[in-house]
């Protein structure tokens, strides 16, 4: 019936953004041709007959982004997000598409296109608000009892747990729970006002007792045995079934699944620079970014190095084996910013607050990331990237490896010159762990606008910082 419900739900969707997207496009135009006023190259009926083909267009890219899927299940931010993308994506197909037919097409040559620019900003604004108000329909809806998915829990366990904190947490989802099957709680203990119903002994004669939409299958590691028969009365019912694994303490981040000819395999890690095109996307964003970067500071890197030979003895650049790309060692470039000192003393030392083996030059460099620039070098030859974890000494990897869970991970991407991490204020003497968590948090979900988030963020937060010493 909720399945039902939805597919219903989704046509009436794609008819109500389809109304959006035309009033979008009359609102575009009555702005610039009536409000502002400007000169029409063409006539009100030839300027509507572009949405024969906006229409359909940007109805395929709102199902490509996902903006038909289960409100339930997206958050308003990513939908949000996803509206941008997807107009912005339309704005540069249409208008690429006019610029491919301006020699073939006098029609093409005398449409305005910032009638189109119009078009996006005030479309992105409609389909926010319609979806916004379609949101607090459904939220007032589901307060009143109408439009619940009614959802039995089989298997308790800190899955079970953290699902219904979810739910509990976000009831303008619609979940309505029913109670919970298990084998080793009594009868009638509650978690969070949800009770435990009986066994799994009694599922097939609940399903057939109670007008359920869902199964969660919230089983115990240690009860997987059951999963086999547990699934065959799910599947015999009828009732849409899901799978909530009980693997949080042994798989913290977000897995995905992929499909070996009809073997389901689960990666415990989601990489998305594991994929060729990201890498070679990422790579030439790192060469380009690199030559511009030191063309634009040779002349700070020039008067540093001047103050650097001229100030204290010994070399301009410091070179330090740094651990980078899947465990590999390499050298990585500074600006010497403290006095001479032997291998062994230099090796195990952490920099600290009002650290006497800084020079007088080295604090102001370290303070604003200058030491840092010769990196850029190490970029350009691709030990290292523009955006990614910061590289640790072999020493303190094998330390933290040890007292740190998931430390290695780092490791899976090229570390960078700037990170998430930095720009979040964690850089120099500060929380290792909240590090990682930072760094993992990037390597999960990078993309190149999270990069360039980054790089811009650098020049407000990460080339100043209290932490840097």
């Amino acid at each position: 019936m909720i399945k039902d419900n939805q597919r219903y739900f989704n046509r009436l969707h794609v008819v109500v953004d389809a109304m959006t997207i035309c009033l979008a496009y009359l609102l575009a135009w009555v702005f610039k041709f009536i409000i502002l006023q400007d000169p029409r190259g063409l006539s009100f009926l030839q300027y509507m007959q572009v949405l024969m083909f906006l229409v359909p267009l940007y109805l395929i890219l709102y199902l490509a982004f996902n903006l038909y899927t289960s409100k339930r299940v997206q958050g308003r931010r990513l939908e949000i997000s996803n509206i941008v993308k997807a107009n912005s994506i339309g704005l540069l197909l249409v208008m690429a598409a006019f610029f491919m037919l301006r020699e073939f097409n006098e029609y093409a040559t005398d449409y305005s296109r910032t009638t189109l620019f119009y078009f996006y900003v005030i479309n992105i604004g409609l389909e926010a608000a319609v979806r916004n108000l379609i949101r607090m329909i459904l939220r007032k809806m589901r307060k009143s009892g109408f439009n619940l998915r009614h959802i039995i829990f089989v298997g308790y366990s800190s899955a079970a747990e953290e699902f219904i904190d979810r739910i509990k947490g976000n009831p303008q989802w619609g979940y309505k729970i029913s109670g919970i099957l298990d084998d080793n709680k009594e009868i009638g203990y509650t978690y969070k006002n949800v009770p435990v119903l009986g066994t799994t002994e009694e599922l097939e004669q609940i399903l057939e007792n109670n007008r359920l939409d869902e199964i969660a299958l919230t089983l115990g590691l240690q009860e997987y045995y059951k999963l086999k028969r547990v699934v065959a009365i799910c599947e015999k019912s009828g009732v849409h079934t899901k799978f909530v694994p009980d693997y949080n303490d042994i798989i913290p981040t977000r897995p995905y699944t992929e499909d070996l000819l009809g073997l389901p395999v689960v990666n415990i890690r989601h990489v998305p620079l594991t994929n060729t095109f990201n890498m070679i996307c990422k790579r030439i964003m790192d060469i380009f970014g690199s030559l511009v970067a030191i063309i634009l500071f040779s002349p700070v890197m020039l008067v540093t190095a001047v103050l650097v030979k001229t100030t204290s003895k010994g070399p301009l650049i410091y070179k330090q084996e740094r651990v980078g790309l899947h465990n590999q060692t390499f050298q990585m470039y500074k600006f010497r910013s403290m006095e001479v000192q032997s291998t062994k003393s230099e090796k195990k030392a952490w920099t600290v607050r009002n650290d006497p083996r800084v020079t007088k030059v080295g604090k102001i460099i370290r303070k604003t990331s200058i030491d840092e620039l010769p990196q850029l070098f190490n970029i350009l030859m691709g030990d290292m990237s523009l955006v990614g974890p910061r590289p640790e000494r072999p020493f303190f990897v094998e330390k933290f490896r040890e007292e740190i869970p998931r430390y290695m991970v780092k490791h899976q991407v090229r570390p960078g010159l700037t990170g998430w991490a930095q720009v979040n204020g964690y850089r120099g003497d500060t929380s290792i762990k909240k590090r990682i968590e930072y760094d993992l948090y990037y390597i999960e979900n990078w993309t190149l606008g999270l990069d360039i988030k980054i790089l811009f963020l650098t020049f407000f937060k990460g080339f100043v910082n209290k932490n840097a010493y």
